[in-house]
């Protein structure tokens, strides 16, 4: 398996190079050369012999020798040398999830910072954010990926654990004797919060398969190993189990360990009064003893008589008995979504212009976006006051008659501040396109305070949304003290939307309020909260949280052309008017 060594240390040396802010073109040169290596399906060992490595897409002269070198002694000069020249604690950082090399290269080139210990405290002083490509957002990612690294969180955030599981499926989908590769378990059913990785992979190999996930440079500690699989602890703190099945087998076996136990149970009950027997390898017929490979999952529940059921819904919540009498939800898809409602430009605390947001959102496909920055109570955020907020709105005005193909919409995430009152008076909220309550303060009230700031919020008739209604931060910060029943039913009762959080550390409304606001009626907005272009691809987040709360695009007003948004926005606030 020299392959992989050759193949991590070229791709550790683009790493170096990329934080020492060399030539792109060298850069990529030894990145393409890592995943040729890895993509090899002879030994490089044996190429060696047969002077075969200059037949390699991408390898010279000179990644020639260096490859002869690591094959001969498991490492090269220019390795070693660029490991003296590069502080190993910038190395280090890389390991933290999301951190990529040009992030590193750009605090260390600003503050100097040169070990993880010292990256933790600038970003808890919040000094990192401000530096190019560094916004609130990521600033607040780092500190828990650190956190994560240090075996302090015993979970991982999904974003997070998809991150790290892409990384895995990356290094087996390029090797040859994989036939088919797959997430499982908690992690394809998409729960916000995740404690294993779960992989299933289909070959005719599983020694093979092994050798190559052990390659993977986040191993810690190999925990179990036996003939079809392997149990690895992560930096991070993250078990991962990888399972190897017949190639027969795949579709069964990705469906036995997604879960969830409750939901198999169940079926598995089914399955018995109709003489199968399932278990993670093959079906059993059981009155002819013979055995069945499904080709889908599809397949699976069609011997059951019922469609099929979304992973994320696969929780014994009454899905199957949903699926029997053919009443599952049409869950809504990432596609269906036509404009994100909460975005901060840089007028506030965000990192992008709002020209920029507009181009992003309409390359996305998205019909319309609106820009929401923060009021002026909150200043550490650079909060709007009305004299920059009308500026702002004549700046939108302008740009919509420029730009073509997206509808930027005016709008704030407006305080509701501990008195009860909103940020802005209603004079300035009625000349904005969206308007967004939320708390950001005073979270140690009561329940009775806490929802009552809310409840007034939605009574007014320029509030459009609530955000991130409960407050919650995943494992930082659990959700204030407030009754979401009342919540639920004002709601419903003044058109007011509440909005599924799509930040990955938030998710709020979580999927079971989700779903209880939609039996309450409750209309629904799946909206991003990013401060920074990359953060609108956090859309799929919320649409998750979605897909488990039973939700359907008609449930998600952000799922409808402008026009009948407007509508839906200027409705409550004629009704709000006439009383």
């Amino acid at each position: 398996m020299k392959n992989y060594i050759v193949s991590i240390i070229f791709s550790d040396i683009a790493d170096m190079l990329e934080i020492k802010g060399e030539n792109f073109f060298k850069v990529r040169a030894y990145r393409k050369a890592a995943r040729a290596i890895a993509n090899l399906s002879e030994d490089i060992e044996s190429l060696i012999e047969t002077s075969s490595l200059a037949n390699i897409e991408g390898i010279g002269k000179a990644l020639e020798g260096k490859i002869r070198e690591i094959v001969t002694s498991g490492t090269c000069a220019y390795y070693e040398k660029l490991k003296k020249e590069i502080p190993r604690g910038l190395v280090e950082m890389l390991k933290i999830p999301g951190l990529g090399a040009k992030r590193i290269r750009t605090i260390y080139e600003a503050l100097g910072i040169t070990t993880i210990d010292e990256l933790e405290q600038a970003a808890k002083q919040r000094k990192l954010r401000g530096l190019p490509g560094i916004g609130v957002k990521t600033e607040q990612s780092i500190l828990k990926g650190i956190q994560m690294l240090k075996g302090k969180m015993g979970k991982m955030l999904l974003s997070t654990a998809f991150y790290v599981a892409d990384e895995i499926l990356e290094i087996l989908r390029s090797y040859s004797a994989v036939d088919k590769v797959d997430v499982a378990g908690s992690l394809r059913r998409k729960e916000e919060l995740i404690s294993d990785l779960d992989i299933i992979v289909s070959s005719k190999d599983p020694v093979e398969i092994a050798d190559v996930v052990l390659a993977y440079p986040r191993i810690a500690e190999v925990l179990k190993r036996d003939e079809n699989r392997l149990s690895v602890l992560l930096d991070l703190g993250i078990r991962v189990n990888v399972r190897v099945v017949e190639p027969r087998s795949f579709w069964i076996a990705l469906h036995y360990y997604t879960g969830s136990r409750e939901h198999n149970a169940k079926l598995f009950e089914i399955a018995q009064k109709k003489g199968l027997e399932f278990d993670e390898s093959c079906v059993v017929k059981k009155e002819s003893g013979e055995l069945f490979y499904p080709e889908s999952e599809e397949e699976i529940y069609g011997l059951l008589k019922m469609p099929f059921i979304i992973p994320e819904l696969r929780e014994n919540k009454g899905e199957i008995e949903a699926a029997l009498e053919d009443k599952l939800p049409n869950s809504i898809e990432v596609g269906d979504i036509r404009g994100d409602l909460h975005i901060h430009s840089n007028w506030s605390d965000g990192m992008n212009s709002i020209e920029e947001i507009a181009a992003k959102a309409r390359e996305m496909g998205y019909e319309y976006v609106a820009i929401t920055d923060h009021s002026k109570s909150l200043k550490v955020a650079r909060g709007l006051d009305e004299e920059r907020l009308f500026k702002q709105i004549e700046l939108i005005k302008k740009l919509n008659k420029e730009i073509q193909g997206i509808k930027i919409l005016t709008g704030i995430e407006v305080d509701i501040l501990t008195n009860d009152l909103l940020d802005f008076d209603d004079d300035v909220l009625k000349e904005l396109d969206v308007v967004i309550a939320s708390i950001h303060s005073g979270f140690g009230q009561d329940r009775e305070k806490i929802t009552q700031r809310i409840v007034k919020a939605m009574y007014n008739p320029y509030v459009n949304i609530i955000a991130h209604p409960t407050g919650r931060i995943l494992g930082k910060r659990e959700s204030y003290d407030v009754d979401i029943d009342v919540i639920l039913k004002t709601a419903a009762e003044t058109n007011t939307l509440l909005e599924i959080n799509s930040t990955p550390d938030r998710l709020d409304l979580n999927d079971n309020l989700a779903r209880k606001a939609k039996e309450m009626g409750v209309k629904l907005v799946i909206n991003t909260d990013t401060h920074e272009l990359e953060g609108l691809k956090d859309i799929k987040y919320g649409v998750w949280v979605a897909r488990r709360g039973w939700l359907e695009k008609e449930d998600v007003v952000n799922t409808r052309p402008l026009s009948q948004l407007l509508e839906i926005f200027n409705k409550k606030r004629m009704n709000g008017e006439k009383k």
